[in-house]
């Protein structure tokens, strides 16, 4: 499990300097000059050319890109912003609880909602509790998560005033913008948990549960369940990564101080290095709760636990016999 774990981490290396790469080129061939937007438009050309060499982007390509790779992967600097002067992984560590807080807790709550749905909907396959389910988790997975955004705060904040529209710092602020990026990911923890327990259900050792008149919902919710889990586990480890791109979308409609304002912000401003070290630092979390989803199936499923203890005693048997 140690070498598996290390060949992850490893192989997350050349992911990271892929996501470099793609970012920075795409940076590079973007329209608009970051030092034409720090001077403003009455600043001369000259100001302009002195503020680039300034900065280093009358470089070439490749000497603008090595420089920033030996920056990031030698020296584990993120950069310095354009705007604020400030070091952008200082930024990024200061804002992204925030938006590591919303995208759990998004992830909760489709959760505690979809994975009930799903087992109903697999108990009871074909009937009007299947329908129902199916056809609510079809309709929230077509809403985008900015327009549901947009219709509770229209709803809840300016109508009922029962919730506040924007703010950080009150639990109950953060009601709103889980529930906007939450409802999608509802809709799709219940498919993945009924398509997983109808295979899983049919199988002769569950039959032969209820044959021993084991209870229904020990059968559902123990032998059942547990072997349905790890295709869930999968789809939550990646909804939690791509929750944290919605939860980017939800910090700019409820005005929450994340990482989400700080890279919107940055791109507007043409902020390179905001930009840059934003993106990689999402990429790296991602890589990151990849990896522990492929740790947690070993304490979920045993097969999988006794699978990389059997390659480790395998080697032991082979070096004792050696």
């Amino acid at each position: 499990m140690t070498r598996y774990v290390i060949k992850r981490i490893l192989a997350m290396i050349p992911v990271a300097l892929g996501v470099t790469i793609l970012i920075f080129t795409m940076l590079y061939f973007a329209d608009g000059d970051p030092a034409r937007i720090i001077l403003g438009g009455e600043a001369s050309d000259e100001e302009v050319y002195e503020l680039r060499e300034d900065l280093g982007l009358n470089d070439s390509y490749v000497t603008r890109l090595g420089r920033y790779i030996k920056q990031v992967f030698f020296d584990f600097d993120l950069g310095t912003s354009y705007i604020n002067k400030r070091s952008v992984s200082s930024e990024i560590v200061t804002r992204f609880p925030v938006t590591m807080q919303v995208a759990v807790l998004s992830v909760m709550l489709a959760l505690l909602l979809g994975m009930p749905l799903g087992i109903s909907a697999a108990v009871h396959q074909y009937s009007w509790r299947d329908n129902a389910c199916m056809l609510s988790s079809l309709i929230v997975v077509s809403m985008p998560g900015f327009w549901v955004g947009l219709l509770l705060s229209l709803i809840f904040a300016l109508n009922l005033r029962w919730l506040p529209a924007s703010g950080y710092g009150d639990p109950i602020q953060l009601i709103l913008p889980c529930v906007a990026i939450g409802l999608n990911g509802v809709g799709s923890i219940a498919r993945q948990t009924r398509s997983s327990m109808l295979e899983v259900i049919r199988q002769d050792y569950i039959v032969t549960a209820r044959a021993k008149g084991v209870a229904e919902q020990k059968v559902i919710y123990v032998h059942a369940l547990r072997n349905a889990l790890i295709p869930v586990i999968t789809q939550v480890g990646t909804m939690l990564g791509f929750q944290l791109c919605g939860a980017i979308v939800a910090e700019s409609v409820f005005s929450l101080p994340g990482l989400g304002s700080y890279m919107i912000s940055a791109i507007k401003n043409r902020d390179y290095p905001a930009v840059q070290g934003s993106v990689l630092y999402v990429a790296l979390v991602f890589g990151v709760i990849m990896l522990l989803i492929d740790i947690l199936y070993a304490f979920v499923d045993p097969r999988i636990k006794a699978r990389y203890q059997g390659k480790k005693r395998n080697r032991r048997i082979a070096l004792w016999k050696k």
